[in-house]
């Protein structure tokens, strides 16, 4: 069975306080981060776009206006890069404002990942919706989106990402128990398990931040309780979904993700995403990795 009901919008929770990187983020915020020079939320909406969800609607708070003025045109900068005869520079920055149409509506309070997606509602309205967390970077190379919209097409319901990790990793994540199907890279999700206590896990298979959700998923949000942390959590009403057949906005399936993610949630990680970044890149590899390499030997040296 086919379902016709084509996904044509992308949903970025961009509300977080972004302690983590604080100082950094008092006053920019951590979505604005770079990799190498681009905004870690660039890269997101770009995946969107790639996947052919050209509406995007970024659900912001406080101190998030930077975000908007870097996907609205810049008519000053542009003129003074025109001016010096910068077309290069000039693309680069017309790039992020011609990129999507992208809508913006205000988390009023940090309730969790579950209500942000919530506050989308008038927007997406009654239709499938995918959801892309900005701390999770996939590479272009890997169409994990593609994948997922095909998959919500075949089965459809929600669709999830997940990823396998270590025994001891699984604890810092949402964790899904699934079953085969006839196809070797989706699972049917049978139970969502956010932060398991460690040894308690249904499976190695954590979500990652990428979804693709049945509008149904809204009303099950109205009703979800806080969970644990005192947050709305997507995963309960995922969980919920996962119980239902295809007439009441079930099932969930996964994608079995094997490709290349990079996280940016924390320093550390947000560190390796960008040496990463900058070792694919043909404009910089050819300089920046003799220098990572001298780099390397002199402190395994010291």
């Amino acid at each position: 069975m086919v379902d016709h009901e084509p996904v044509t919008k992308a949903v970025v929770p961009a509300a977080g306080l972004g302690t983590r990187f604080l100082p950094a983020t008092k006053a920019t915020p951590k979505e604005m981060l770079p990799i190498v020079d681009k905004p870690a939320i660039q890269y997101v909406v770009e995946e969107a776009v790639g996947a052919g969800l050209n509406d995007v609607l970024l659900v912001t708070g406080r101190g998030k206006r930077p975000m908007e003025d870097h996907f609205d045109r810049a008519y000053e900068l542009e003129e003074a890069l025109r001016a010096k005869d910068d077309p290069e520079r000039l693309a680069a920055v017309r790039e992020s404002s011609e990129l999507a149409n992208v809508h913006y509506v205000r988390q009023g309070e940090p309730k969790g990942l579950g209500h942000a997606v919530h506050c989308a509602r008038q927007h997406v309205g009654d239709e499938p919706f995918a959801v892309l967390l900005g701390d999770d970077l996939i590479d272009a190379r890997d169409p994990l989106l593609k994948r997922m919209l095909e998959v919500r097409a075949e089965f459809g319901g929600s669709v999830v990402a997940l990823m396998e990790v270590e025994p001891e990793q699984v604890s810092l994540y949402g964790c899904a128990a699934i079953e085969p199907t006839a196809e070797d890279d989706v699972v049917k999700v049978t139970n969502l398990v956010e932060k398991p206590v460690p040894g308690e896990a249904p499976s190695r298979w954590i979500i990652i931040g990428r979804y693709v959700c049945d509008p149904a998923v809204f009303d099950v949000l109205e009703k979800t309780p806080p969970g644990r942390g005192g947050e709305i959590q997507l995963t309960d009403a995922l969980m919920t979904l996962a119980q239902r057949d295809r007439s009441q906005g079930g099932p969930v399936h996964g994608v079995l993700f094997r490709g290349r993610r990079y996280d940016t949630g924390n320093k550390l990680d947000y560190l390796r995403t960008v040496v990463q970044f900058a070792a694919d890149r043909p404009d910089l590899a050819a300089e920046f990795l003799p220098w990572l390499r001298e780099f390397v030997a002199r402190q395994d040296a010291s």
